[in-house]
């Protein structure tokens, strides 16, 4: 038997934005949560982030297991956040494309290949 006491540091820290990552990357906490919820293998995870670990991943999952309502209205934050900064670059930044430019393209690359 080991006497020492068994303790694990939680590696997700928050960032100078509010925004919680996966200590020594870059990685945010909601992309790994996004991607445990839609079934992503923590094997897996790492091979989509490549700068991740697998005790990493596992950890911040449990991290999240263990805080799911505060990480669920986090993630949930993150999102709105991240839908409104969308929206606010889409109208500063409108597309120049119209959708009969698109059709107008289409017809002619049918008539090239024809």
């Amino acid at each position: 038997m080991i006497d020492a006491p068994i303790t694990e540091e939680i590696p997700i820290y928050t960032d100078e934005h509010g925004r919680m990552r996966v200590s020594g990357t870059r990685v945010l906490l909601d992309l790994v949560v996004h991607a445990y919820r839609q079934g992503e293998t923590p094997e897996h995870i790492i091979q989509m982030y490549t700068t991740l670990t697998l005790d990493k991943v596992y950890l911040a999952i449990g991290y999240y297991l263990r805080h799911r309502a505060q990480v669920d209205e986090y993630v949930r934050r993150m999102d709105e956040e991240g839908e409104r900064l969308r929206l606010e670059w889409e109208a500063q930044n409108p597309n120049r494309v119209t959708k009969a430019d698109l059709l107008r393209r289409l017809e002619e690359k049918k008539k090239a290949q024809g």
